[in-house]
């Protein structure tokens, strides 16, 4: 009896095998050349069926995976996985290309594409359709966009894509210091306000060119007047009077 079953599982798990063979042979014809069947794919991804399209890009990977081809397959899967949403493998694609392929001519193209990935993972759906303001949520990967776009830029300053990641760091900073400033007053309104005081210092020294600055001065200068810090809370007094002189000064509690 054992061996009856033994024999039954052999004969499934061939046909196992020969379907998942047959399905291959189907996404890509064995008969064509690399150049024709990207020329398939390319044509299905351009037409926005993206999960035909990254089916089709895989098969080819796996047929042909040497060549110029090959890498090229590899960069339009990255943007297969990007424009079809699944930041997971999109991400895991990019890191790979690049280990692979450290002196590519097209990095750029990956490092911008790493960059909106990493932007978009941190984007909220449920917030852009109803207009919840969701700051208040980590913000590893928006950081990590940030990283990215600053690679692009630094290192491809003459890249057809470093002008929108130039863009981008300008908005990435000012989201960052406004998730940095809503931090501090949550410290603020427990009571804590040296690490108020705290995070109100750091968007000053790392998001100096953003709105929130003035606001951080003042709540630098509250916080140190309610520590009894009169000197650090007058020398922000200084700082904001002088480079911020319509923002409103904070009321103090302590001469």
């Amino acid at each position: 009896m054992k061996a009856k079953f033994f024999v039954v599982l052999c004969v499934s798990a061939a046909l196992t095998a020969c379907a998942g063979n047959k399905s291959e042979e189907v996404l890509v014809n064995t008969n064509q050349s690399a150049q024709a069947a990207y020329n398939d794919a390319k044509e299905i991804l351009d037409s926005g069926l993206y999960s035909r399209a990254i089916e089709l890009l895989k098969a080819m990977e796996s047929r042909f995976p040497f060549g110029p081809i090959a890498r090229q397959v590899q960069l339009d899967l990255i943007y297969a996985y990007h424009a079809s949403g699944d930041v997971k493998q999109c991400l895991a694609s990019i890191d790979r290309f690049i280990r692979l392929n450290p002196n590519h001519p097209d990095l750029d193209y990956v490092y911008y594409m790493r960059g909106l990935t990493n932007q978009k993972a941190d984007e909220n759906a449920f917030q852009e359709f109803f207009g919840i303001d969701r700051a208040d949520r980590d913000m590893a990967s928006t950081k990590q966009a940030f990283e990215d776009f600053k690679i692009l830029t630094s290192t491809y300053p003459n890249s057809k894509y470093a002008a929108d990641g130039q863009a981008r760091m300008v908005f990435i900073k000012e989201k960052l210091a406004r998730h940095e400033m809503l931090v501090a007053d949550y410290y603020s309104r427990r009571g804590a306000h040296l690490a108020a005081a705290n995070r109100a210092k750091y968007i000053i020294e790392f998001y100096r060119d953003s709105s929130k600055v003035p606001e951080a001065l003042q709540l630098m200068i509250t916080s140190y007047d309610a520590l009894g810090l009169t000197k650090l809370r007058d020398d922000a007094k200084a700082v904001l009077a002088l480079n911020f002189p319509q923002a409103e000064m904070p009321e103090q509690s302590s001469n």
